[in-house]
């Protein structure tokens, strides 16, 4: 099977539930950045030593292919749609982590690779957010896919945050000079 189908040569492609739609239609774009966003999570477990976290940039990995999947269905046929029980787990290992962290403040983002390399994600997923949810304006996305996306660049910051403490790099912003 080729890669390569010359379907697309004329601006279209075809949705996982078969229908042709232009390129830049708004469910391609948000699948799309969700796309881009899986590329910058690979390249972010090249960078960082924890295999705890390593386990969960994987599993969000794998969700990620479900999410693009979802958003490429105009139906609701999809079989491997994500759960609201999907959205609760990263809604716990946010607050777990943000249990031990007790951040007080504002941070400077990315003091270390590894959580520049998060921090980018996070940025990217919050793009993605925007992207599902100028969909949902548009037309009906189910709750547990707009909560899951949501999450996701929380569970980025906070994740960056862990790698920042854990080596003695987390930054909170200073209050500002009065400088006039």
């Amino acid at each position: 099977m080729s890669i390569t189908t010359k379907g697309g040569d004329k601006g279209q492609t075809s949705l996982y539930s078969g229908q042709r739609v232009w390129k830049d239609d708004l469910r391609v774009d948000a699948y799309g950045t969700l796309d881009e966003l899986d590329a910058l999570i690979g390249e972010s477990r090249h960078h960082i030593a924890s295999e705890e976290i390593k386990q969960i940039l994987s599993g969000i990995q794998k969700n990620l292919y479900r999410v693009m999947g979802q958003l490429a269905t105009l139906d609701t046929s999809y079989p491997y749609p994500i759960c609201a029980s999907e959205v609760e787990e990263i809604t716990t290992l946010i607050r777990d982590y943000e249990a031990k962290l007790n951040l007080i403040g504002f941070v400077i983002p990315g003091t270390t690779i590894p959580s520049a390399k998060l921090d980018i994600c996070r940025t990217v997923a919050r793009r993605a957010e925007r992207r599902v949810v100028a969909l949902e304006h548009a037309e009906q996305v189910a709750p547990e896919l707009l909560g899951y996306v949501n999450r996701l660049s929380d569970l980025f910051f906070i994740l960056a945050r862990t790698i920042e403490f854990e080596m003695s790099k987390l930054e909170y912003v200073s209050k500002p000079e009065t400088t006039c």
